[in-house]
């Protein structure tokens, strides 16, 4: 199975296997993660009103920073157990960092697929993975802001967390780089706004094109796989 594969109208598509159970698992935990990173993050930047009462009883920010943090480790560690299924697992688990923009088709697949989404073209083409654009959206748009994210994140952890700690032996060059704390928190909240505006999108063109584009998108990520619908051109 190449990592790029298109099918043109008139071919019969078969159901084929495309994301196996660690893809998927990946997939929807770290949709979570992104979730209460995101929900958690902005609570952080822009803090809740202050609570009266017994500060023993009363640790809303403390329990706001515990599952940001939380869910900074699953998403760091979603990440490299993603990075290592892309070696050992099948070619689509590798569509995510290698778009084949050496294809002169998947060029032209990239042009089509725009014009698609912009409601210029009647017919969406049919493939086994990623589209063109969607391989190119996500490595811009989710995969360099997802390492923009865990790079300052932790290095704004390693601010912290001691000088002879494992985070600062990890992280602490970057704080070298970058030594400017409003400047980590900026850019950490600049990629978590990309990552957020990839989500609203994906999931709207995610749906859109599971209803109208004679491929399984929703379904596939939970089953595995992508089914086609071969009917004539209408």
């Amino acid at each position: 199975m190449t990592i790029y594969h298109e099918f043109p109208d008139g071919e019969f598509v078969p159901p084929e296997y495309v994301y196996q159970a660690p893809l998927r698992l990946w997939h929807w935990v770290n949709a979570l993660a992104v979730l209460v990173l995101s929900g958690t993050g902005y609570l952080i930047g822009t803090p809740l009103p202050s609570y009266t009462g017994d500060p023993g009883a009363v640790y809303v920010m403390g329990w706001i920073r515990f599952a940001h943090l939380a869910a900074a480790y699953v998403f760091a560690a979603g990440w490299i157990v993603r990075l290592w299924w892309a070696v050992v697992g099948n070619a689509h688990a590798r569509q995510l960092f290698i778009p084949a923009f050496w294809s002169r088709r998947w060029v032209a697949g990239l042009g089509h697929q725009l014009s698609w989404n912009l409601l210029l073209v009647r017919r969406a083409r049919r493939y086994y993975g990623l589209n063109p654009l969607a391989q190119l959206a996500m490595l811009t748009l989710f995969v360099a802001p997802s390492l923009l994210l865990t790079l300052t994140g932790f290095a704004m952890y390693a601010e912290i967390s001691g000088h002879s700690g494992l985070i600062y032996r990890l992280f602490g060059w970057i704080t070298a780089i970058i030594p400017n704390t409003i400047d980590l928190h900026t850019l950490h909240r600049l990629a978590m706004w990309a990552m957020l505006v990839f989500v609203i999108v994906h999931v709207y063109i995610t749906v859109r094109d599971d209803i109208t584009s004679r491929q399984t998108l929703v379904t596939a990520m939970l089953s595995g796989f992508r089914l086609f619908d071969n009917g004539e051109r209408r």
